[in-house]
């Protein structure tokens, strides 16, 4: 569903991404584990097209992005739900989902998708004509998640959607990407809750230092031990997980 091979990004004369190579199959949820700074965002902001590459190739369903335009990227079926939820504070929570809407033009469509979020999100119903910047942390969360959603994405991009939430926020956070994969969604999440996101995904990719260092099933990636010590170390494991020596 989506090829990247050989991407480079860089910040003037920083490279933030060398050579990344790595692919997400449709249906399932792919994570991006890695410690700050490792080029993450930078990752997702290149696919979203806010960003340009110096060199590589990204393929969603077969078609070249490199070149297109964030706007373009949405209507091909790929958005994204940016880090820090980065909502429109100044518009109401119906507004906001309005503006992920924007490039579509069917409006009997579009009411019955706002209407659908709100069966999904009822926090969202109740704060309908709320201004989106005096919502908590996870009701926004949850409105930059429905505002992305509103676009139809076919791969849905979360860029540490767990990211300064309460416990309880984050694993209803997580339950509703189980959710959305359960619906057909296929997702493509960065995440640094290794604990939460060995539930979700099917696939796992570390990057470290712009590049990929690790890919491998949830099994691999939990009895890797160099993984161990970096995300499941010196925290609590799961039950059933394995601890790091």
């Amino acid at each position: 569903m989506l090829e990247i091979s050989d991407l480079a990004t860089s910040y003037g004369k920083i490279e933030a991404l060398r050579g990344v190579t790595l692919s997400a199959r449709s249906g399932t949820v792919t994570c991006l584990l890695g410690p700050n700074g490792a080029g993450k965002s930078t990752l997702m902001l290149t696919l979203a097209g806010i960003l340009k590459p110096l060199r590589g190739s990204i393929k969603f369903e077969g078609e070249e992005l490199v070149g297109c335009e964030p706007a373009k990227i949405v209507e091909r079926g790929m958005a994204l739900v940016p880090e820090n939820r980065l909502v429109f504070p100044g518009l109401t929570v119906r507004e906001n989902l309005l503006a992920g809407a924007y490039r579509r033009r069917d409006m009997a469509g579009i009411r019955s998708d706002v209407d659908a979020m709100f069966v999904r999100f009822p926090r969202l119903k109740e704060r309908v004509e709320q201004l989106a910047g005096t919502l908590s942390g996870g009701e926004q969360q949850m409105l930059a998640v429905a505002r992305a959603l509103m676009s139809r994405p076919r791969l849905l991009l979360m860029d540490e959607p767990s990211v300064g939430l309460a416990p309880l926020v984050v694993a209803e956070i997580f339950s509703i990407i189980e959710q959305l994969h359960r619906e057909g969604v296929s997702l493509f999440v960065v995440e640094q809750n290794a604990h939460m996101a060995l539930k979700v995904a099917q696939h796992f990719y570390l990057m470290e230092q712009g590049r990929v260092s690790f890919s491998g099933s949830p099994g691999e990636m939990a009895d890797d031990t160099v993984i161990q010590r970096a995300y499941l170390g010196q925290q609590r494991a799961e039950p059933g997980l394995p601890t790091s020596p």
